[in-house]
């Protein structure tokens, strides 16, 4: 809880603007602030709301965001629904009968639109803030996201299942997967520190639980056994650390006394270039929070679309 408190401290003292980061010049914080100079304001207050009702909205809109910026950019791909000529990618193996938040992001935007008094704000842009409300409203590090992101007029089934990182993979295969997005290593521990929020399913951990002996704390296994038997069960929920509700370093610590809950988690600190991040993180909030903001920031503009490109939505789940 200490630790918790740390990181509130953070957020509301400290702004990363980075402004060192190199992104689109096409994109900037102040996009919207002539045009709809409420827009951002709203986006926290609906996001603030969804939290307080549920703390677990949190951490399911921020991996929305993360697994939206994997396939093809961060585009608003992963909010449209199935169609003749769509390939929803909310049934690709990553986020079928999980990825969740899809009902905030259109109370957002409903919102948004009603205060801009027309649809001018993307829903690509939605997601990036409100991923980055959801942290804040957690306990976590606060940043100035870069916007102007326009809405894409695609999707990709296929590609979600190629592109979105899974939690079988091991350390070589995570450190080529952010770098085929243009993320290094710092960037790959920080994000993962994600995982101090939210919970996995059963099935994503199964594997580790009960065949993994080298790498697991034994009496940190057998606990995760009780609600995730050998067969069935398949979303049971386990959280990802001890307060999967507050934005801490538990999952770092965890980490280092080999209690990660995912066989990707765990393999950030399995003897690897990694270590000695993972274990800078474990002892030092300050690091952690500040590179974590960094890394989002970077995560968040990659391929935007701009100008012409694409489209604004008036609905997330479909074109225009």
């Amino acid at each position: 809880m200490a630790l918790s408190l740390t990181f509130l401290l953070l957020s509301s003292l400290v702004i990363f603007s980075l402004t060192s980061h190199a992104f689109s010049a096409s994109l900037s914080p102040y996009f919207y602030y002539k045009v709809c100079p409420k827009a951002l304001p709203t986006i926290k207050r609906v996001v603030q709301d969804a939290v307080q009702q549920e703390r677990r909205m949190g951490a399911s809109i921020l991996r929305l965001h993360f697994h939206d910026c994997f396939v093809n950019g961060c585009d608003a791909s992963i909010l449209l629904d199935q169609t003749t000529t769509i390939d929803s990618e909310k049934t690709a193996f990553a986020n079928n009968n999980s990825a969740r938040g899809f009902e905030v992001i259109d109370k957002i935007k409903s919102e948004v639109d009603k205060v801009c008094g027309r649809s001018i704000v993307s829903c690509a842009d939605i997601l990036t803030v409100a991923a980055r409300d959801s942290v804040v409203a957690l306990g976590g590090p606060s940043w100035q996201v870069q916007l102007g992101r326009r809405d894409s007029t695609t999707a990709s089934r296929t590609q979600a299942n190629n592109d979105i990182p899974s939690p079988f993979m091991d350390l070589s295969s995570l450190i080529n997967n952010f770098k085929n997005q243009g993320l290094n290593e710092k960037d790959l521990v920080a994000l993962s520190g994600g995982h101090t929020l939210g919970f996995a399913q059963c099935f994503t951990f199964r594997n580790r639980i009960y065949n993994e002996t080298n790498s697991i704390d034994s009496k940190f296994a057998k606990q995760r056994q009780s609600s995730c038997p050998r067969t069935g069960g398949d979303s049971n929920l386990a959280p990802l650390d001890q307060t999967p509700s507050f934005f801490d370093t538990k999952y770092f610590i965890n980490l280092v006394a080999k209690k990660g809950l995912l066989h990707s988690d765990q393999e950030l600190f399995s003897g690897g270039r990694t270590d000695n991040l993972v274990n800078t993180y474990s002892t030092n909030p300050w690091i952690f929070s500040k590179d974590f903001a960094n890394s989002m920031i970077k995560m968040g503009n990659i391929k935007p679309l701009t100008g012409n490109q694409g489209q604004i939505r008036v609905n997330c789940r479909k074109l225009n």
